[in-house]
């Protein structure tokens, strides 16, 4: 009996993409597996339930998760898709554990080997699945596209017969994925663009991109590619050496996020205060609370004559794009463990160790678990 692969149909408000495109889907059927897809799982993305082809589709979701050995998912289960399942599958996608404990208890209890995307390692052997990566890159597409559709001026520069337009200032905070394709995005609408990171490895990568680097003399390079906390002191040098730039931009996209913990708060509200006439701020840390002290996550609102918006689920808004890339992550991940028609974990490998969320009844991540024991407590 070959490895049955389901792909159940997303269930969180507004999640509009799928775990596998059609080209992934038929990959894995040509590495052996069957493929089994609930009704109108990628319809929302754009993929027809036709255009999977060699797969098998389900109605039922229940029936689909219950005869399945590998489910994947995007958004984080439930804990009735948990239940669902049957004893001992492996379940692949983003967790967010820290917010759902009760789920990861429900995986413990029916000895599910579920793995955490935005676990996987970002060592140079894993980029090919890091899906953080590819979603924050249709995110940072989608910021720029969200300043210039939010913003009452031009992104480039205008000669027209009523007189030449200037184009607009652009400042992006924080140079990871997204705020470098955030960079090349407002780049190619024709904006003047800078940008700041406490990481200076990130100054090639940003002025390869055409933009100016803002050195503020505070540098945070941590580990993992991640920036360290900042020190109460460098906070204050920071936010005093970042109001000048941002009293001059026209648009200020904000990508300062930190996985599993809330965002850090970067601009206070007399930052705000200070900026010009119609100013945006696209705040891409509104998951986790949020960069700009005045961002509403999910909403837009205005303080004085300055709009904030803070998107939530952004890759989502690009859904077919958005879900091509995920299920490439997918497939990389998944391939190597899969040989002679089984699913081998070798637990020497960091990738599979670290991404690890749960197996044969135990929370493999040492955070995870101790949140859940605390909960016990």
């Amino acid at each position: 009996m070959p490895i049955k692969i389901a792909v159940p149909k997303e269930t969180a408000q507004g999640e509009r993409r799928v775990a596998l495109d059609p080209t992934v889907a038929a990959r894995f059927t040509k590495l052996g597996l069957e493929v089994v897809i609930q009704k109108g799982a990628g319809q929302n993305a754009q993929f027809p339930d036709d255009a999977y082809a060699d797969t098998r589709v389900v109605d039922d979701a229940k029936a689909l998760m219950s005869e399945a050995d590998i489910v994947v998912k995007v958004a984080p289960p439930t804990q009735e898709e948990v239940n669902m399942m049957k004893d001992g599958a492996t379940l692949i996608g983003f967790f967010h554990a820290h917010k759902n404990t009760d789920v990861v208890k429900a995986m413990q209890k029916k000895k599910i080997t579920s793995f955490a995307m935005e676990l996987i390692p970002r060592i140079s052997r894993a980029q090919s699945m890091d899906a953080l990566s590819s979603q924050a890159a249709v995110a940072g597409y989608k910021a720029a596209i969200m300043g210039s559709d939010l913003s009452c001026r031009f992104f480039p520069m205008l000669t027209t017969a009523a007189g030449t337009i200037r184009p607009s200032k652009v400042l992006v905070i924080g140079a990871g994925v997204a705020g470098l394709q955030a960079i090349a995005t407002a780049r190619r609408l024709g904006a003047i663009v800078e940008a700041y990171d406490v990481r200076s490895a990130t100054k090639e990568q940003v002025e390869s991109l055409g933009a100016k680097f803002l050195d503020l003399g505070v540098k945070a390079e941590g580990e993992g590619g991640y920036a360290r906390e900042l020190t109460d002191e460098e906070k204050a040098k920071q936010q005093e050496a970042l109001a000048k730039f941002i009293s001059q931009c026209d648009v200020l996209i904000t990508t300062a996020a930190i996985p599993g913990r809330p965002s850090p708060m970067l601009i206070p509200q007399k930052m705000v205060d200070g900026m010009k006439p119609g100013a945006v701020i696209i705040d891409l840390a509104a998951e986790g609370g949020g960069n700009c002290e005045l961002t509403k996550p999910g909403k837009t609102v205005t303080k004085g004559n300055v709009t904030i918006h803070g998107p939530l689920n952004v890759p989502s808004q690009v859904p077919l794009h958005a879900s091509e890339m995920y299920a490439k992550n997918l497939l990389n991940f998944l391939s190597p463990m899969l040989a002679d028609g089984k699913l081998n974990l070798d637990w020497n490998d960091e990738i599979i160790a670290k991404s690890c969320l749960t197996h044969d009844g135990e929370i493999k991540h040492d955070a995870t678990r101790s949140l859940v024991e605390g909960d016990q407590k």
